[in-house]
């Protein structure tokens, strides 16, 4: 019987040991990893592009080095903040100026539009989460604020399947990649993007 507890206790310890080396594994490389790119990243660094605009490193999200102003007056944000990048995305790609050229990421979303309504702040056709229309490649997506940014989030589609799509951002941390994917679903004859987070969506139309 004594036997049998021991090697019950041994068991038991050897499970607790490899719960533990899995679980700092695992953060270790979520938390103090660097992919090789951003491990020799300097401020100003393209990482990634999508239709030819780029994607440029700011390492930390708090990081603050100037304005990007358009030769014609436009301003195109700090940066190189999350917001920066959509906002030059939509003036390359769509020659897109938004008439309200200002606001931290979750501002982008008018909580008092309804879904498929024009954001005249934008000028954009704006989608709530859940919304009628199905997310398309060159969405701007916003996120909400959160207890470790308060200011949320923005970032362009730049795929999109039944079942995910992917995203392109700029600004999301030392660690974090340029492109993310998100589940996707069919939900009461609609599209849901399963993030709490994401306030919807804003398209160019």
């Amino acid at each position: 019987m004594k036997k049998a507890i021991s090697k019950y206790k041994r068991l038991l310890i050897f499970f607790s040991i490899f719960c533990c080396l899995v679980l700092g594994s695992y953060i270790f490389f979520r938390y103090f990893s660097y992919s090789p790119i951003l491990k020799d990243a300097r401020w100003g660094m393209a990482l990634d592009s999508f239709n030819h605009v780029k994607v440029y490193y700011n390492g930390n999200i708090s990081t603050t080095n100037g304005r990007n102003i358009t030769t014609d007056g436009y301003n195109i944000g700090l940066k190189y903040k999350c917001v920066e990048f959509v906002k030059r995305y939509y003036y390359e790609h769509f020659n897109h100026k938004m008439p309200d050229s200002y606001g931290n990421a979750k501002d982008f979303f008018d909580l008092n539009i309804g879904d498929g309504i024009r954001n005249t702040k934008r000028d954009l056709i704006q989608y709530s989460n859940p919304s009628k229309a199905k997310p398309k490649i060159d969405d701007l997506l916003i996120f909400g604020g959160s207890a470790a940014n308060v200011y949320g989030h923005v970032a362009i589609v730049c795929g999109v399947t039944d079942h995910d799509l992917t995203i392109i951002q700029q600004n999301p941390g030392t660690t974090a990649p340029s492109r993310v994917s998100l589940e996707l679903e069919q939900s009461g004859g609609g599209w849901k993007i399963k993030n709490s987070r994401i306030l919807g969506w804003l398209r160019k139309e």
